[in-house]
Order: structure tokens, then sequence, then C-alpha cells
């Protein structure tokens, strides 16, 4: 024992040696420091069964364990020696065993270590330590999973907290009795906390649901889930109604419809409402034709007979009646047969030629036929000639009176002077023009005026008087156009916007669908010089270019954004619409060269790969809608050309209509909508213990935003703050809003789920909105005036918002109202060259120089390059002016920022310094 105790303190007093650094190291120590090739590791003790901790290191003359700061005995090591062929170095392997009564032994907070000590002659060398614990697996759960029912498609979450064991418990679920595994079936989610998350739930996956907890030591079950999915019953489409039972006179018809779309399944609630609908029907009882009385016989004929006749009127058959049986003529001898004789030898003479009398006869009737010609030929000229004349000499106090009908409210002749077409004091005409409701039509001048004449309805009548103005109207201001002093009345053209299109049908169908409401819509009187209709506010706009409309004629056009319920959409499928739907007119109208209709649009573009699939569509007149051309497959044939920008696109065309842009997402990647979430409160102080707050998402347009403001102020609404962005994924998760953090001392709310849901397809088709959810609070007593929330919006797996809201509900809140981006300041109607940042001259001398193709490419598919307008070249290959579309094209790109400087760079990298004096001199850079 004490031979023992000396070698314990001589190896502990060579371990404290080692640990104090000597004065001078020696230059080539006879061996290394021992090093480690195996040490110890982590261990659990099951049941009664020691554990084997093991430990080998090379050089080592010695190796020991210590456990807890304790040197084990060396009686309990078990030592093997072996040497290295490779370093002829000697390798000592050292194995203990570690007992359950070992370390239930050790008190305390600390958990059972080991760890090797090993020497040799250059010093020792400690392990890591190796923790040694019992292992245990509890029986009781701390949470198991409870039975439920869940209605097709929703989202189930099933809750389990493993009994607490050492090491902690791996959690498996089974359905029916089958191990879940997410990697196979992504509809099964499995938390961290181990959740069981069903996203979507399926007929299929009603089953029995067990979670089992498994450690080294046990595996435990917890009590089986049954989960129900339920499909509640839905409505079939209603059959056609049935014919009415009644033959003749009241009865009734009926329709059905099956609770078979989808059939309740599992407990699933039956439709409400009835299966059958049945309303009164009066079918017309048919009636029989019947026979008038007889006419009075015919005078005695040459034929020796004579005729009357009837016919089926009293009544006449209608509703399916039967008609009159009989003939409806009948014939007699009036002579009693005394003539049958002569009517033989008249056929006889039949075949012979005429007799002298009979030619005489035909011959005269011939004369007087070709005599009764000439003078009806005569007449007709005489009037052709009057008319003619009266056109050429009248003046236009005559030439009116002509239209009489046009003219019946009043009359105004003016005093005839020495030159009838130019009066010194001329009427105004524009006070009464008002009263005319025939459809008036200007007069030709001369002989070589065009015979096509386009109706005017409140138009006023136009004259050769110097500086008559054209009253324009529209939503917000009124204006006027000047015409030039030397315009006489053929000269000029007008189509009044109530008289849009020749035909009835296009009328009817512009009548009902067009709504001129304010704010919506704009309107203005263009002629040759051309201008821009801008509707504040909205982002939408219409370009015409000076020289769309033909020399002479004025067009009243007009910008119309349809209101959402109001119109048809533009999507089908899994389109969505992308941007407001807009009509612009006449339609119909010639034009001369492209117009260009600006769109703001909520499609998220700044991605590296397309992710959308953008198409133009336009309505026809019978409500349906049809594709104009699809972003990126134009041709040759295609009508338009669309210039996508971030927040907005412009569409060349030169066809009027209604327009929208609709996209889909553009396989392997969703794609995004950029939509608006806009918060509201009541304005007014609260006066009761309720209090809602509105949450509004739609489309990131100014048109959208507009829209929801106007409609929050006729409610007392107010915006709170800025809306948020949010970025919409398609797919196929609703939006959900939730509201968090609210002073249950002060406050409760009154929603029974923890969040409301947007379907997703309600958000994404753009067929319903504005949509909101509103959120109800109620304060405990009238006298807590402050409330401090959290609201949050997510889509489901996607980006979310979170507004934070403190605010006085016993204040007036000031109105918040943010103009929307992308609006400008621009009127809404700009008539001739003003609507226009490049001057006519400048624009003029740009087309000449590059309209011409050139050898080195410098034209204007360089410059269609510089401005970015490069997609399709082949477009403006077409126009006789490419140069000049691509300026109109830039006109409407930069509306809200044209200046000249872009125009300027694109010149300047081209080399057209010819170009940049013209634009130095006689433009305002």
């Amino acid at each position: 024992m004490c031979d023992q105790q000396d070698l314990y303190a001589k190896e502990s007093s060579d371990y404290s040696e080692s640990e104090v650094l000597p004065d001078s190291f020696p230059s080539a120590p006879a061996e290394p420091l021992p090093e480690f090739l195996l040490e110890p590791e982590d261990a659990f003790i099951v049941k009664n069964r020691p554990v084997q901790l093991r430990c080998r290191a090379s050089p080592a003359t010695q190796i020991y364990f210590k456990c807890n700061g304790e040197w084990v005995n060396q009686n309990d090591h078990v030592t093997r020696e072996s040497l290295d062929q490779v370093t002829g170095l000697v390798v000592r392997e050292v194995d203990i065993s570690v007992s359950r009564t070992q370390v239930e032994e050790l008190f305390g907070l600390e958990d059972y270590w080991c760890q090797c000590v090993a020497w040799s002659s250059a010093g020792t060398t400690k392990s890591n330590r190796a923790y040694v614990r019992i292992a245990y697996l509890r029986k009781n759960f701390e949470q198991e999973p409870l039975g439920r029912e869940a209605r097709l498609e929703q989202e189930v979450l099933l809750q389990c907290r493993p009994p607490d064991g050492m090491p902690a418990a791996e959690v498996d679920w089974l359905k029916n009795e089958d191990v879940i595994d997410p990697s196979q079936d992504s509809n099964f989610l499995i938390t961290i906390d181990h959740d069981l998350i069903i996203k979507q739930a399926r007929l299929s996956d009603t089953a029995n649901y067990t979670c089992v907890a498994r450690n080294v030591v046990a595996r435990r079950r917890s009590s089986t889930a049954t989960l129900i999915v339920y499909v509640s019953g839905g409505w079939s489409s209603w059959t056609e109604w049935s014919e009415c039972n009644a033959r003749c006179g009241r009865g009734w018809q009926r329709r059905t419809r099956s609770c078979t779309n989808p059939a309740p399944l599992n407990g699933g609630i039956f439709c409400e409402g009835p299966p059958v609908q049945r309303v009164t029907c009066t079918t017309l009882c048919p009636v029989d034709g019947g026979w008038t009385e007889w006419a009075k016989w015919s005078a005695c004929g040459t034929e020796c007979t004579h005729w009357r006749s009837r016919e089926c009127q009293a009544p006449p058959p209608i509703n399916g009646g039967k008609h009159c049986s009989g003939s409806m003529m009948e014939s007699k001898n009036c002579t009693e047969g005394l003539c049958a004789r002569n009517k033989k030898v008249s056929v006889e003479h039949a075949s012979h030629p005429l007799s002298p009398g009979m030619g005489v006869a035909v011959y005269t009737g011939l004369v007087v036929a070709l005599l009764l010609t000439v003078v009806m030929a005569l007449g007709v000229g005489v009037l052709a000639y009057r008319r003619r004349c009266r056109h050429l000499h009248g003046d236009i106090a005559d030439s009116s009176s002509a239209l009489t009908a046009a003219f019946h409210p009043g009359n105004y002749k003016p005093p005839r002077q020495d030159n009838p077409l130019h009066p010194s004091a001329p009427p105004d005409l524009t006070a009464t023009a008002g009263a005319f409701r025939s459809p008036l039509f200007s007069l030709p001048q001369g002989i070589n005026d065009s015979p096509h004449k386009i109706p005017m309805t409140t138009s006023p009548l136009l004259d050769a008087l110097p500086s008559l103005k054209i009253k324009v109207y529209n939503s917000s201001t009124l204006s006027s156009l000047e015409l030039p002093p030397d315009m006489g009345v053929g000269d000029g053209e007008i189509l009044s916007l109530k008289s849009v299109g020749t035909m009835g049908r296009e009328r009817e169908f512009h009548s009902h669908t067009l709504s001129r409401e304010p704010g919506l819509s704009t309107s203005a009187t263009l002629g040759h010089l051309g201008g821009r209709l801008t509707i504040s506010n909205t982002g939408v706009s219409l370009l015409v270019p000076p020289g769309t409309i033909p020399q002479g004629k004025f067009y009243e056009m007009y910008l119309i954004i349809n209101k959402w319920d109001k119109t048809t959409l533009p999507s089908e499928g899994s389109q969505t619409v992308l941007s407001p739907v807009v009509s612009c007119g006449p339609s119909g109208m010639l034009l001369n060269r492209p117009v260009v209709l600006t769109l703001p649009h909520c499609a998220q573009l700044d991605t590296p790969t397309p992710d959308w699939t953008l198409t133009l569509k336009t309505q026809t007149h019978q409500g349906a809608w049809e594709e104009v051309l699809t972003v990126g497959e134009e041709t040759l044939s295609s009508p338009c050309y669309l210039q996508l920008e971030e927040e907005c696109c412009h569409v060349l065309m030169e066809q009027l209509g209604t327009y929208g842009l609709v996209g889909q997402s553009c396989p392997p990647r969703p794609a995004c909508k950029r939509l608006q979430l806009a918060l509201f409160a009541p304005r007014a102080p609260c006066l009761s213990l309720d209090y809602s707050l509105r949450i509004y998402c739609i489309h990131d347009t100014p048109h959208a935003l507009k829209e929801v403001l106007d409609l929050e102020r006729s409610l007392g609404g107010v915006l709170l703050e800025d809306p948020k962005l949010l970025l919409f994924k398609d797919s196929y998760h609703n939006l959900r809003l939730s509201i968090h953090d609210i002073p249950h001392n002060h406050w409760r709310s009154k929603l029974l789920a923890k969040y409301q849901e947007i379907p997703f397809y309600h958000i994404w088709s753009g067929s319903q909105r504005p949509l909101h959810c509103a959120f109800s609070l109620e304060r405990a007593s009238l006298a807590v005036s402050q409330l401090a929330c959290k609201i949050c919006v997510r889509q489901v797996e996607g980006e979310g918002q979170i507004f934070q809201l403190r605010t006085d509900i016993q204040e007036t809140l000031p109105p918040h109202s943010p103009l929307p981006s992308g609006s400008t300041c621009l009127p809404s109607s700009q008539v001739g060259p003003y609507a226009f940042r490049l001057p006519n001259s400048i624009r003029q001398k740009i087309c000449a120089s590059l309209d011409a193709p050139s050898a080195r490419g410098c034209d204007w598919r360089l410059l269609a390059h510089s401005l970015g307008f490069d997609r399709y070249l082949n477009y403006f290959a077409t126009k006789p002016s490419p140069t000049g579309v691509l300026l109109d094209l830039w006109e409407a790109c930069h509306q809200g920022d044209a200046d000249l400087v872009s125009l300027a760079t694109a010149l300047e990298e081209m080399g057209k310094s010819e170009v940049l004096v013209v634009m130095t001199t006689d433009g305002d850079c």
C-alpha cells in the first residue's frame, strides 16, 4: 500500500512539474509529447449496463483515467501496449468501466465526467472530457395530440410534446401506423417543436395520427388523435326552366339544383337554401283563324267571269291556332254561259298575228309611256340643278333654312352684307347650339368637296368667322380650342362624343358601359395639331401626336377608366388583371399615325429572369375580350407595340377602343403582383364602445389607391399612414390578417378566430375589389381613449407587413391622403403644341436626319437602341417615319420629367452633332 502511495506521489509530482515551464528547453528532446489517437466519448448508461471508456496515445509510457478530478485505481485500468510500425513509437491503449453505482454516487449539479492523462519523457497530455449520464425516458407526454374535424383544404395543426428524457427524445408521427415522411409528401410539415402541420387538408388525410417518442432507453406512444376532413355541400348550377305546365292560361314552371358541387362528406354541412324554385307562368291560348265575309263580286271580265275574295282575319290565327280551311277566292261565270263560244273564238285568234286594230292600240301605249319617262327625267334634272345652285350661292341663313328640321327651336338670319360669307357682326351661335337636337351636317363649299359627312349633335355650327371658339367640356375644367380665322364651314368636321359611332349597335354598347364619372374620365376636342388627355392622379393618359387626325377635321376625344363593377374583366383561367380597364375613343375614327396609351400596372418586374407572360387585350362591341398581342411574341401582323416599364406600360396603337393588361406566371417560377395595404380608421371621435379598423388590399397603381380614398371619404374614414407595399406571389396561398398586442385590460377584440383570410383567387383574379378586412374592437369604458396595437398582414408562406398603431380615438384624425405614386400635376387635357416637350421644328429635323437608312447603322435603329425601344424594331420599320413614332413614344414615357437632356444624350452618343446644334439653338435643353 505504501508502494502504491509512493507511486501516486511520484506521478503527481511528475504531473505538477510538467505543468511548470522550465527555464530552458532541451534542443533535441528524446521523444515528443504524447498525442491521443483515440479520446473517450460521451456515453449513456442504459438500465444497469456499465459503459466502457477507452483512450489511445503515442508515444506514451503511462496512461491513467481521472474521473471527477480523482485518479482511477490502477487495478481498474486494462492496458494494452504495441509498437507503431511506421514511426517506431510506443502506442498505449487503456480501458475502464463505469457503472451506474459510480455515477449515482455523485451528488451535485455537475455531470459525471472522465478524461485520460498520458505521460512521455517530454511531458504529459490531457484528453477531452467524456460525460457519462444515466439514460431515461418518462412515460407521460407533456402534451398529446387531440382529435378534431377540419374542412377540406383547411390548414390543420396537431400538437405533441414528448416526455422528458435523457438523451432528448426524437419524435415520429404515424398516420394509420405508417411513418409520415415530409420529404415524400410536401403537404405535411413537422416543426422544430414536434408539431404536425397539414397545409391543406385532403379527404385522404382522414386518419388516426399518433405521436411516437424514442431514445436509447425506450419508445413511447401517445394517445391516438382522429382527424376527420369534412366537405360542406355546395349547390350545382340551376337547371334550365321547365316548360310551363299549362298549355293554355296560368301555370307554373320549375328549375332544380342538387347539393353535389361538392356533395357533403364526413359530416359536412348540407347546402342551405331550396333545391327547387317555382315561378308562375302564363301560356297564351291558341286561337283558330276565322274567315271574314265575302267581298263583293268583281266586274265581269273578258273571260266572262267575276271574282270575290275573303281573308282569314276574323279572328286571325295566333299562338299556334289553326289556319282557316277552304279557299280565299271564288269565281263564277257572270253571263250564265252565254259567252262560252266567244271565249273559244278569242283563244283561237290569239294564236294568229295581231289584227290591225290591236297593233295600233299597243303602239299608242308605248308612246305614252316614253313621254312620261322623259317628263320625269326633266323634273329630276331641274331639282338637282336648283339644289346645286343653292349650295354654290346661298349664304349661311339660306343654307340652314334647307335643314329646317334641325332649326325648329330657334331661327337666326344675320343682316346681309356685300360679302355674305363674312358678316361684320357674327352671331354667338354657341348660345343656341345646345338647343339643336336633330342630326346636323357640315355643309360642302364646292363641287369637289367630299360627300362624306360626320353627324354632330351638340357641337356649335361652324362658320367662316374669325377666332371662333369650340367649347370643350370634361370632368374637371372648361377649356376652348382656337380655330384658325381662315377656316371655312366645309374645312372642318367635328365628331361629338354623344354620337360615337354611326351604327346604332355601337352607340348602344358605349351608352351602357362608359360612365363619365368625375375623376375617372376626361375629354377634349383635338385636331391636326394633336394633344394629350390625362386623368389626374391615376397614371392613365393618351398622347395624340401631331398629324394623327387628318387636316381640317376635329374630333371630341375621350379617355375613361371603367369602374370594376360596371365592366367584365379581361382575365380568364390563371390570368390576373394588372392594369385598370381603359376606354379611349371615339372608336372607329381614322388615324394617320399611332397614338400612345399609358396604363399603370402592378406586375413585379425587377427579377433577373422573366416571371410574367403579359398580354394586352381589347374588348369588342359585343363585350367579349380578344388578345391583341403577347409581349415578346410580336409579329408583323401585330397591330400594336407595347413598351414595358417597371410601373407602367405604353401602347402604340392605331385603333381606339377598350384595353387592359393581363398576365400569368411564366413557368417554372411563380410571378408576383405588387399590392398596397392601406389602413383606415374613423375620422370623427368615437362616441360608442365599438371601434373598427379597416385594411384594404389593392393593386399598387395610383388609380386603385384613388378609388379607395374616395370610397373611405364617403364612409367617413381616414388613412392612418402611408400604404405599405406587399409582394403577392402566385402560390395559391391566402392572405392572412391578424391583430396583436391589444391592451386586454382596456380593449377586447370581437373577432372569434385568431386571424382573417382573404382567399388567394379573390386577390389574384382582381375581379373583387376593393378587398378589405375589418377588425372590430370594444373598449372597456368610454373613458378609454388610447389604442395601441399591432396588425400583421402576410401571405401564408410568403411576405408580410406590420402596422404599428398608436392613436387617440377621441380626437378628429387629420386627413392623410398621399398623392399616389406616378401621378403628375399635368392638366387633364392639353391641346396643340403645348402638349409636347419637343418642338415641331426640332422633331422634323431629327426625323429628316435619322429616317433614311445608314450603312453604318447610325439611323433610327440606333436611336431606338439608345432609348431602350428596340425590343421589336419591325413595328417601327413598317411606319412611314420610324423616327417620328420613336419620338412619340419618348414623349409618352417622359411626360412627367420630359426634359431634352436624355434625348440629347442619345443623339450625342450617335454622333449626330448637326442635330445637337439645332436643339441647342431652337430648343430649350
